[in-house]
């Protein structure tokens, strides 16, 4: 069994009195595996831009892992993400999780020009993007052509000296068979995947994985939960909130071991000592 991997979300706010490099130095003192943040470049609340925040949080840490959760391909040509995510891993020491998925804010793709995919081409858009992410990664003068994205005879030095984990929010069966061929992770959020229902994707990746002979095992299963320790339970079906053992025992039975936790409610660096202090011992306990 695989070590289980814990996260912590940062605030991508750039609204006053936001900390995000702060929160990130935290949650490394705490122990948390990595940080992430969303992607979310259009509205009106003040916001960070995730890439810009990452390499910030990257240089005020030294340990810590930091994870885009989840770029939306479409923002961006994926031979710049690639270019991107090379130069941010190597400056971190090889601590980036890079993230993807399709794009589901279609109001922000029409706010900022970029035209809406269909739900087709948000998933052939993904899958051109990942192979193009590998092939420059690891072969010169790398040309490809795809429904969505192409690159001709492209070069692109250095290559990563280690590999980028690539992670994907995915939920339909195009994109989960996509996950299970070709990702490294696979990063759904309770809010839109409950636990039965994640259970059934996850066997739908695992089958993929199968079905090209790749070990299922390599692809790393982390769920993205909101939670708030102390107080009632929560309404919320995308929440898990109430005492820290209640918290631990409803987690442990998601089926997930490794897990992106998105604090709830007020003083999140308070619900991340919690977590850190009365929830994560009991997790790591029934992960053996």
């Amino acid at each position: 069994m695989s070590t289980p991997l814990f996260g912590l979300s940062v605030s991508p706010s750039a609204a006053p009195g936001a900390d995000p490099i702060g929160d990130a130095r935290h949650a490394e003192d705490l122990g948390f595996d990595f940080v992430s943040t969303s992607d979310h470049p259009c509205g009106t609340a003040p916001t960070n831009e995730v890439w810009t925040m990452l390499t910030w949080i990257a240089a005020a840490t030294s340990r810590v892992r930091v994870a885009t959760r989840v770029l939306g391909v479409p923002y961006r040509p994926p031979a710049m993400i690639a270019k991107m995510a090379e130069t941010l891993h190597r400056l971190s020491g090889d601590r980036l999780i890079l993230g993807l998925g399709g794009g589901y804010s279609d109001e922000e793709f029409r706010a900022f020009g970029l035209g809406v995919p269909s739900p087709r081409e948000k998933v052939d858009g993904m899958v051109d993007a990942i192979t193009i992410l590998h092939g420059l990664w690891s072969r010169p003068g790398f040309t490809y052509a795809g429904p969505r994205y192409h690159v001709e005879a492209a070069d692109l030095e250095p290559k990563p000296r280690t590999p980028i984990p690539i992670w994907l929010g995915t939920y339909g069966p195009r994109a989960l068979d996509a996950t299970g061929r070709l990702a490294d992770g696979w990063i759904p959020s309770l809010g839109f995947a409950p636990p039965e229902q994640a259970k059934a994707m996850r066997e739908r990746i695992v089958r993929a994985a199968a079905g090209v002979g790749r070990d299922p095992a390599d692809v790393t299963c982390v769920y993205n939960v909101s939670f708030r320790i102390g107080g009632p339970a929560s309404d919320d079906p995308g929440v898990v909130a109430g005492p820290a053992q209640e918290v631990a025992e409803r987690l442990a039975g998601t089926g997930f071991t490794s897990f992106n936790f998105t604090p709830s409610g007020p003083d999140h660096r308070r619900q991340a000592e919690l977590l850190a202090e009365q929830v994560l011992p009991a997790l790591r306990t029934a992960s053996r």
